[in-house]
C-alpha cells in the first residue's frame, strides 16, 4: 500500500501500510478493474491517509460470482465448523484491538478510546453467533388430524449482499457478517467509501481464522449505485442486509422489489430524549452524554430531541451544558481527547446549518454552536434551548455533537412530541416512577426504548426499528433469523 500524507508517522503509518487495500474476491486480494483507486482521508486534517482499490460494476459481478460458486459448500459446512471460524476471528480481533482502534481512529475520527470500544463491541458479534451457529432449529409435529407429519427446517438463505456505513465501520460489519456465516451465507459486502478500511482489515482476520474462499467478498467503491444495483436485479443473491439512511434505503427496497429478495434494513433515526419532572437529573445528564456524544453523535442512535418538562428544564440544561462544554476536542489519536472530528466536510456543513436554522427561529446557545477553526472538520460541542418543533433540528438526523432542548408540560404533550415523526428506531425516557416508565415505553414509536440508560446496543439484544427506521433485526436470539428461511415438509403418515 502507498500512504500519501507526511502527517502519519510511527504507529500510525505501520498500521495503515498493514491494511491490505485491494479488493477481496474469492479469497484473493487484487486491484480494482482498470487500476481505479479512491482515496481515504483522515478527518482530522483533511489530508489523504491512503488510496484504496475502487470496483467497477465488473468487479461486482466477479465478486457475486464468487459467492454463489461458494455457497453451496458452505451450506453443507457443519454449524460447529462454522462457529469455530468466528470464534477464531473474535480472538484474534481482540488481540490486536490496538492496532485495529488505531486503523478506526484514522480514518473515521473517534477518540481511540471510543474506538477500542467499538472493536470489542464488534467482535462480540462474532462470539454470540458463533455460539448461534449451533441453535438453529426446526420442529416435528403431529398434524391435527393425525394423518400426517409437520417437518421444519431451518436453511441458509442463499447469497447475501450487505452494505455497511462510515460511522460504526467495524461492528456494523460484523453484525451483518456474524449471522450470514453462522447460518450458511456467502456474502458480498460493500463498505462506506469513506472508512474502508477496517472492513478491509477484517476480510483478512476471516481469512486468517479460515473463511473458505469465496464466503466473503469484498468490494471497495466510490459508485456505490453503479456497482451494487446490477447485483440486486442479477437474481443469484438472494437477500439485502442495509445500514444507511432512509432515502437510500428506500431506492434499494425498489430495486430488491424485482427479484423479491429478503430485506433486512435498519435506516435514519430521530430519536426522542424524554427527561421527566421525577427523573434523577444527574442519570439524565449521564444518560444524554452517553446517548447524545457516543461516535461525536454520529450516530443513528443518537439522541437527536431533547423533550425536557419546563419544571426541571433549567437545571438540565445548565448540568448538560457544563458536562459538554468541558469535553476537550481533537484529533482522536491525542491523549485525552474525547471528541473528535466530523466525518467530511460535508457532515459539519450540515450540522453548522441545522444549527444556524434553529437560532434563526427563537433557539438560545447555552454552550458550544460553531465549528472549530482550523484543519479537520471538527465541532464545537454544543447546548441550544428553547428550540421550536419546527426547527430542522427537530425534523432531521443531526449527526453532530448538538443537543437540542425543547420543554413539555404533561406527559401527553411528551410522548405526542416524541411520536411525531416519520423515524422510530430508539427513544429514551428518564424518569424514577415505574408506571409512568411502562406506560410511556408501551406508547412510544420506536423498535427500542433506553429507560434510564443512555446506550441501549448490544449484541445479545434485537436492535432495529419501526415506521421509516428499517426492517427485521439485527443482534440477539433473532438476529440469524434473517439469514434463515424456513421450510416445511409434508409426511404422509397413514396406512
Amino acid at each position: 500500500m502507498t500512504t500519501t500524507g507526511e502527517h502519519v508517522p510511527g504507529d500510525e503509518a505501520r498500521v495503515i501500510d498493514a491494511v491490505p487495500t485491494g479488493l477481496f474476491i474469492g479469497g484473493t486480494w487484487r486491484p480494482a478493474s482498470g487500476g481505479r483507486t479512491l482515496t481515504v482521508d483522515d478527518p482530522a486534517t483533511g489530508k489523504a491517509l491512503c488510496e484504496v482499490a475502487d470496483a467497477s460494476p465488473a468487479d461486482g459481478m466477479e465478486a457475486l460470482a464468487a459467492a454463489t460458486a461458494a455457497q453451496a459448500s458452505f451450506a453443507a459446512m457443519p454449524p460447529r465448523e462454522r462457529g469455530e471460524i468466528l470464534r477464531r476471528a473474535y480472538e484474534i480481533m481482540m488481540e490486536r484491538i490496538d492496532d485495529l482502534a488505531l486503523v478506526m481512529t484514522l480514518e473515521m475520527g473517534k477518540p481511540l478510546a471510543e474506538s477500542k470500544g467499538e472493536i470489542t463491541y464488534a467482535a462480540e458479534f462474532f462470539r454470540w453467533f458463533a455460539e448461534e451457529a449451533v441453535r438453529i432449529d426446526g420442529g416435528y409435529a403431529v398434524a391435527p388430524a393425525g394423518t400426517s407429519r409437520f417437518l421444519v427446517q431451518k436453511q441458509p438463505v442463499g447469497v447475501c449482499l450487505l452494505i455497511t456505513p462510515w460511522n460504526f465501520p467495524m461492528a456494523m460489519g460484523t453484525r451483518k457478517i456474524g449471522p450470514a456465516v453462522a447460518a450458511g451465507c456467502a456474502m458480498v459486502l460493500k463498505p462506506s467509501e469513506l472508512t474502508p478500511l477496517s472492513m478491509q482489515s477484517l476480510a483478512a482476520i476471516l481469512a486468517e481464522a479460515g473463511l473458505p474462499d469465496g464466503v466473503l467478498n469484498l468490494v471497495t467503491t466510490s459508485e456505490a449505485g453503479a456497482v451494487m444495483e446490477p447485483l440486486i436485479r442479477d437474481g443469484r443473491a438472494r437477500k439485502l442486509s442495509f445500514t444507511g439512511s432512509t432515502p437510500v434505503g428506500k431506492k434499494l427496497l425498489e430495486q430488491c422489489a424485482e427479484k423479491v429478495l429478503r430485506t433486512s434494513m435498519e435506516l435514519g433515526g430521530n430519536a426522542p430524549f424524554l427527561v421527566f419532572d421525577d427523573a434523577d437529573l444527574d442519570k439524565a445528564v449521564e444518560g444524554a452524554m452517553q446517548a447524545k456524544m457516543r461516535n461525536m453523535g454520529e450516530a443513528c442512535t443518537a439522541a437527536n430531541r431533547f423533550l425536557v418538562h419546563r419544571s426541571v428544564a433549567d437545571v438540565f440544561a445548565e448540568k448538560l451544558a457544563a458536562r459538554m462544554g468541558a469535553l476537550t476536542v481533537g484529533r482522536g489519536t491525542e491523549e485525552g481527547v474525547q471528541v473528535g472530528p466530523l466525518v467530511n466536510a460535508k457532515g459539519r456543513e450540515k450540522v453548522t446549518a441545522l444549527v444556524d436554522d434553529a437560532l434563526e427561529k427563537g433557539a438560545t446557545v447555552v454552550v458550544g454552536g460553531d465549528p472549530v477553526d482550523g484543519p479537520g472538520w471538527f465541532y464545537r460541542p454544543t447546548v441550544l434551548t428553547g428550540v421550536p418543533l419546527e426547527a430542522r433540528l427537530s425534523r432531521e438526523e443531526i449527526f453532530g455533537p448538538v443537543a437540542a432542548i425543547t420543554v413539555f408540560d404533561t406527559d401527553d404533550d411528551a410522548v405526542a412530541a416524541a411520536n411525531d415523526t416519520e423515524f422510530g428506531l430508539v427513544s429514551y425516557l428518564f424518569t424514577e416512577n415505574i408506571t409512568r416508565a411502562l406506560r410511556v415505553s408501551e406508547q412510544l414509536e420506536s423498535g427500542m426504548v433506553g429507560l434510564n440508560t443512555g446506550l441501549v446496543s448490544n449484541p445479545a439484544a434485537p436492535f432495529g426499528g419501526v415506521k421509516e427506521s428499517g426492517l427485521g433485526r439485527e443482534g440477539g436470539t433473532v438476529g440469524i433469523e434473517e439469514f434463515l428461511e424456513t421450510k416445511y415438509v409434508a409426511i404422509g403418515f397413514g396406512g
